[in-house]
């Protein structure tokens, strides 16, 4: 490799700028983490509504920003079930909680450690002998001590998961980010072991002070897995200091962001397809700390990324040699321990030494975001390679996806939110979503104006309040045929979340109590409103429905902002539970008793709740509601105009989630229209989309019905 200074500065800038392409510049890394906490704080308000204490931590590459698009990393979270005290010290122990009390001996490997079961009325431990009178499969007795086995995590696992250690994958499904769900325990004081970590200081000065006294706070986890080496294969508990790890990455400047990145491409490219996987990208970001606190500040800028890189490969090379890889915190767990067999010993190195040997030429064969042909472009090595997406288009892209990450959130909440109180009745789900207000309107008044709470807040509140509005309307519609001007308040307060969703639930409610004038006002803002270029439908309701990202207005406007453009580009599906049927026209009706029992059986409750309700997509609701509302008025022309719109977006609109549906709705307009055979063939196109759950079966038993009755006389 050359040794001359202006050559490692050249391929450093030049490196710098090939990355800020791809995305891993400020303005990205900030805006990927952003949209990561939003999802956190989203997760929180949730729990705080329903009166759970089952926090939900975002933690890893799409959290800290430390991904690419080429990386596709996993969404890993991580579940604390808080209904268990962890403790180190039997001072910490608390009456009526499932205290368990941290243990390490010799039996245990450095970073782990044993659950010990406590008694809930004195810090005593539970006797053995207990187990032989009310059996546990989550405890055993071992050592003369009840103790808390690591199995624990195989109760949370979803059918067609894969266990990969104390996490459950949800693996290539359709549309969605592979998922990493971990199981945890929290621990509320930081690890003894962990203690000599606050008290060094390294020749970067870093972490800082400050850094550690954060960490110090935050505690640790224990999570469901055994060491490598253990005695204990399904004793042992690994301790987890997330948190502590979390800070650190999000205090690192964009240098080293960068050079861990190419770190994790190198492993992905070069070293982990010939060795089985056995590096992992913590050990690299494991290599990144010791490297950061053992040298200057000053060394980490951008015009010296390629020797930062080089620092911490002749690092990682040096833990191969001696096959240890010291926890960054506890530094006496060796994360390499039991994991590299010496045939992949020698490869690693091998591998390792031929890319500190070649410098910049490995770069250049990364295949990942065509880093490396991007690389040999920025070094005029090559013609301009016109095959790869411009700087622009990535930062679109990634843009785009974080905007979706969001929409999806918040269906999810709403959703999950709206199936706790599904079978209450009409006045019970009017309370709890009042409640549900309520909590979430003191919530906004008491945090900072700049407070990533509030953005939650100002996501999740106009959906429950078009909820709200609308139940109370169905109210009103049933016993006074009106709609109160509370329910109008409600539904004007649910208005401008998105360009459509609460505009259409206003406008149903309007038609359902012939209230034509004000229907139709109201369709006419929202189609004004609804820009075909930018708008997209979003849905999260069938869990393997995939999504198509083609609207390139759409993209363009996602790198504009942030989750505020949601209110100007998306269109959530109408949703309407039972007790809003007042507000729901009859041809929608059908789609509330769409399954028959047979139906039922097939079903996955936790996911398939929402069939018992009626959920259409908005720009088709939007054209079926004025076909109806023109129809009202007799504007023949413009009732017909909106059939063609009803039929053109079904059949060209590719992101619909309820295509179903929107056929089912077609088909009765086509009744409407006297056309019998098209309205069939709704049906029947609507059944190929969706075999089971379809409302589509009693539209056919009924349409045949009829044309049997209007055949009769004839027959006769």
């Amino acid at each position: 490799m050359s040794q001359d200074p202006d050559y490692y500065r050249t391929v450093s800038l030049k490196l710098s700028e090939v990355l800020s392409d791809i995305g891993v510049n400020k303005r990205m890394i900030l805006k990927r983490r952003r949209i990561i906490f939003l999802k956190e704080t989203m997760d929180r308000c949730t729990d705080i509504l329903l009166h759970k204490d089952i926090p939900i931590y975002r933690f890893g590459s799409q959290s800290e920003g430390s991904t690419t698009l080429g990386l596709k990393s996993d969404a890993d979270a991580l579940i604390c079930l808080t209904m268990f005290n962890v403790i180190q010290d039997r001072s910490e122990w608390q009456p009526g909680k499932l205290n368990l009390l941290m243990i390490q001996d010799e039996t245990t490997s450095p970073g782990y450690c044993l659950l010990q079961r406590l008694r809930m009325d004195e810090p005593l431990p539970v006797p053995t002998d207990s187990l032989d009178h009310v059996p546990d499969r989550h405890l055993t007795a071992s050592r003369g001590k009840v103790l808390l086995k690591n199995t624990l995590n195989r109760v949370f696992v979803s059918e067609g998961d894969v266990i990969n250690g104390p996490a459950s994958s949800a693996q290539g499904r359709s549309g969605y980010t592979d998922k990493d769900l971990v199981i945890a325990l929290c621990c509320k004081s930081w690890p003894v072991e962990a203690q000599p970590w606050l008290l060094q200081q390294g020749l970067g000065r870093w972490p800082t002070e400050d850094m550690k006294r954060y960490c110090e706070t935050t505690g640790c986890f224990v999570v469901p897995v055994s060491s490598k080496n253990g005695q204990n294969e399904e004793l042992e508990w690994r301790i987890s200091t997330s948190q502590a790890e979390r800070c650190l990455m999000l205090n690192l400047n964009i240098t080293q962001l960068r050079c861990y990145i190419l770190m994790k491409m190198i492993l992905k490219t070069f070293i982990n397809p010939q060795c089985d996987g056995v590096l992992s990208s913590f050990m690299c970001k494991t290599v990144l700390f010791h490297c950061i606190q053992n040298t200057r500040s000053n060394h980490w800028r951008q015009s010296n990324l390629l020797p930062c890189l080089i620092c911490c490969l002749t690092v990682l090379q040096n833990f191969v040699t001696q096959e240890n890889c010291p926890h960054f915190i506890t530094p006496e767990n060796n994360l390499m321990a039991g994991r590299i067999s010496p045939h992949n010993k020698h490869k690693i190195l091998e591998i390792l030494q031929n890319i500190l040997q070649g410098g910049d030429c490995a770069l250049q064969e990364i295949p990942t975001d065509d880093l490396g042909m991007r690389l040999q472009v920025k070094m005029n090595m090559d013609e301009a390679f016109l095959y790869y997406q411009t700087r622009a288009q990535i930062h679109n892209t990634i843009s785009t996806l974080l905007l979706l990450n969001t929409i999806s959130t918040i269906c999810v909440h709403h959703k999950h939110l709206l199936r706790e109180i599904m079978h209450d009745g009409n006045e019970r789900v009017r309370e709890r979503l009042s409640d549900f207000i309520f909590t979430l309107t003191r919530m906004y008044r008491v945090v900072g104006l700049s407070s990533l709470v509030k953005s939650a807040l100002k996501l999740l509140l106009p959906r429950f309040s078009s909820s709200l509005g609308s139940v109370i309307a169905s109210h009103n519609i049933y016993t006074t045929h009106s709609i109160s001007p509370e329910a109008l308040g409600w539904f004007s307060a649910g208005l401008n979340l998105d360009v459509a969703s609460g505009r259409l639930k206003l406008a149903s409610a309007l038609y359902c109590v012939g209230d034509m004038e004000r229907a139709e006002f109201v369709l006419r803002n929202t189609e004004e409103k609804y820009d075909l270029n930018t708008v997209e439908p979003a849905c999260n309701c069938y869990y393997e429905h995939p999504v198509y990202y083609s609207r390139l207005g759409f993209m363009h406007k996602c790198n504009t902002g942030n989750e505020e453009l949601i209110q100007h580009t998306t269109a959530f599906c109408v949703t309407f539970l039972r007790c809003e049927i007042g507000c729901v026209p009859k041809e929608l009706q059908y789609e509330m008793f769409r399954s028959t029992q047979e139906d039922r059986l097939e079903r996955i409750e936790m996911a398939d709740y929402w069939l018992d309700w009626a959920v259409v997509d908005s720009l088709p609701y939007l054209y079926f509601l004025q076909y109806k509302t023109y129809g009202s008025f007799q504007r023949v022309a413009d009732q017909h105009c909106a059939l063609a719109n009803l039929v053109t977006t079904i059949e060209t609109e590719s992101n619909l989630g309820h295509r179903e549906t929107a056929l089912n709705l077609l088909g009765q307009c086509m009744e409407q229209e006297n056309r019998h055979t098209d309205a069939l063939h709704c049906y029947m196109k609507s059944l190929n989309i969706q075999a089971r759950n379809n409302a589509a079966k009693v539209l056919i038993c009924r349409l045949l019905n009829e044309i049997v009755n209007m055949q009769g006389p004839a027959l006769n």
